[in-house]
């Protein structure tokens, strides 16, 4: 399988070594008849008979007609966590029951078509009776989501690196929360490419599943949350005291649906990096190759290229916080630096100084301003010191924001946006290829392994696309998000979750490659402007900005060495979040500034709630009492 280089998006993996509880599970009540809606008041007690983490299951728990327990199976300590027989390297610290359930009623079609779905998949993980904490603590996907091992009965989903705070199997066991994770409908890993793909939205004739769209975009998180709830409360025989959402990328953007659509389902919601807008940052992720086959006839530009203009554009904007070199940009909107006039990184041809085969041409360097500025209409790209892109709203002639100056923009490094790390071949981000291929309903359009419709992606078709035609395809997309199950999430009426009581954070790598962090930026200002403003609405709604941290895990290095950002490593920075979201909800606490420490110890620093900025006012650079947030 091919590395890749974000795990919350392209790939399964199983985690190795990695402890974990497990649960023997006894002495319940079995409770039914559980509604579409919240939990409470929606069920009554059918039989009064013990809920035991075996097959009695499968006919004891019964919530609905669509709903059914495909799997059951207890896990004890020292248990290696597989289904096959195979081992996974992943053992039990405690006993665990892992139940799986299927909710109807899917999509009928041909066999072997991914738009053919048998239903939901949910596998749930529940802590033994004693370990339980009284809390729900589900999780969210990545990319298209639609992890086979979910619904499988002969694998496990549990162990995989899914989540912000661990795995589902870690949080039922570590944390002792009931977790869960769904394949949101529909099985789309490609064994190809190794990427979860959206094969599964197009039917075999070419037109758009409108069912599984739905079931992707909101269905299944929702039916993730009922059937959860309604499973613990038959468990514990009590229903949890606390529910909470967490996850990022698509995860991110499942939390911002369950906020917007579902606000009585959870209490607390974590939704990072958070792919919203989905049809327009995914067609604008198309924008970079689109510039390089327009204004660079097709040849890309190389990582070492884009490594040079990147880390210079660090160095020339790293030190507006401190004085002294970070190594990574704290403040993106206020870096303009403008690789056209940069003669360290132009060729002597194009005037510069640099003799090096990592050198550019002016028309390169105008091409990367494009990339970091976003997509246009027409492909114009203002000067940097007029516009860098990196606003809260829009630019004039901005279809999309840009990739952020410092994000790693290289697929060989932790990015993805640019270049092949072999030997410069286009390598667009197959998502992109895909969201466009489904807007103009053009198979063809997509990277060859799309393949669930006459016509696939065998010829590469999006290397044709103009400017005008990517615009096309980016308006088509806003003018179909009712057919693809609103999958741009982005409704600022939070009205309903407001009056739940629940709370939600929100937080964005600066130097995300794959999703540009002014998507989060401009949704928490448009969700103020609607709620009453900013303070109002951090009532219950907070968005950090963490420099440094690229999509959701990894940092953006940009060939430079001996960066250690605060939010390095992202697993315990997102964990501190995760802890913030608990105390605000369960304590009434809530968070304006995070500390974060980097990896290596040199570096703490607050990272502040949006729109407040992080000022130096003296003292050592690695010290957070040296910074306050204003």
């Amino acid at each position: 399988m091919r590395q890749s280089q974000d795990s919350f998006v392209y790939r399964y993996r199983v985690r190795v070594g990695v402890p974990l509880l497990a649960a023997i599970c006894t002495g319940v009540v079995v409770l039914a008849a559980c509604s579409g809606g919240s939990i409470a008041g929606s069920q009554t007690a059918a039989a009064a008979k013990p809920l035991t983490c075996d097959d009695s299951m499968k006919t004891a728990f019964k919530p609905d007609a669509n709903t059914t327990v495909t799997l059951v199976k207890a896990f004890k300590k020292g248990d290696d966590i597989n289904l096959n027989g195979k081992a996974s390297g992943v053992t039990a610290a405690n006993d665990e029951c892992l139940v799986k359930l299927n909710v109807g009623p899917g999509n009928p079609g041909p066999a072997g078509a991914p738009s053919t779905s048998a239903g939901i998949g949910v596998e749930v993980w529940l802590p033994s009776t004693a370990n339980w904490n009284g809390r729900i603590h589900v999780l969210g996907g990545g990319g298209f989501a639609g992890y086979p091992q979910i619904s499988s009965l002969t694998d496990v989903g549990g162990i995989m690196a899914l989540g912000v705070s661990g795995t589902a199997a870690d949080v039922a066991g570590v944390e002792g929360a009931v977790s869960a994770i769904t394949d949101t409908g529909h099985i789309s890993f490609n064994p190809i490419s190794s990427v979860l793909d959206g094969s599964f939205l197009m039917n075999p004739d070419g037109s758009i599943n409108t069912t599984l769209a739905t079931d992707f975009t909101s269905r299944s998180i929702h039916q993730m949350a009922v059937q959860t709830k309604a499973l613990a409360t038959a468990y514990y025989s009590a229903p949890a005291k606390y529910s909470y959402w967490d996850g990022c990328s698509t995860g991110g953007r499942q939390g911002l649906e369950e906020a917007q659509s579902f606000p009585d389902d959870f209490d607390g919601i974590l939704a990072g990096d958070a792919a919203a807008n989905m049809s327009r940052f995914q067609t604008a992720q198309l924008f970079p190759q689109v510039v390089m086959q327009q204004d660079l006839g097709g040849v890309v530009l190389t990582p070492a290229q884009v490594n040079l203009v990147s880390s210079s554009a660090v160095s020339a904007c790293d030190t507006t916080l401190t004085g002294q070199h970070d190594g990574f940009i704290s403040d993106a909107a206020s870096c303009n630096y403008d690789p056209t006039q940069d003669k360290s990184v132009l060729c002597t041809s194009s005037g510069g100084t640099n003799t090096t085969s990592a050198c550019v041409t002016t028309v390169q360097a105008r091409a990367v301003n494009k990339i970091w500025y976003g997509m246009t209409t027409d492909g114009s790209v203002p000067a940097p010191q007029q516009a860098t892109g990196f606003a809260e709203q829009l630019q004039p002639n901005q279809l999309w924001f840009g990739y952020p100056r410092g994000a790693q923009l290289t697929a060989g490094g932790t990015g993805l946006a640019v270049a092949d790390s072999a030997n410069g071949v286009p390598m667009p981000i197959p998502f992109a290829t895909q969201q466009v291929a489904l807007e103009l309903q053009k198979p063809s359009l997509a990277s060859p392994f799309f393949q669930n419709a006459t016509g696939n992606g065998t010829a590469n078709g999006w290397m044709s696309l103009s400017y005008a035609s990517l615009a096309s395809a980016f308006a088509q997309g806003v003018a179909l998000n009712t057919v693809f199950g609103n999958i741009n999430t982005d409704s600022t009426d939070l009205s309903g979750f407001k009056a739940h009581n629940g709370k939600l954070i929100t937080f964005h790598g600066m130097a995300d490659p794959l999703i540009p962090p002014q998507g989060s930026i401009s949704y928490f200002a448009n969700v103020a402007n609607g709620m009453g403003g900013v303070a109002a609405t951090q009532n219950f709604y907070r968005l950090f900005l963490i420099p440094g941290m690229g999509h959701c895990a990894g940092v953006s290095v940009n060939g430079i060495t001996g960066v250690s950002p605060p939010a390095d490593p992202p697993q315990l920075a997102l964990n501190q979040l995760y802890a913030q979201l608990k105390n605000w909800v369960e304590n009434g606490v809530a968070p304006d500034k995070i500390p974060l420490q980097s990896q290596d110890a040199t570096i703490t620093r607050p990272i502040c709630m949006y729109p407040s900025k992080l000022t130096y006012r003296g003292g050592p650079v690695g010290a957070a009492s040296s910074f306050t947030c204003s």
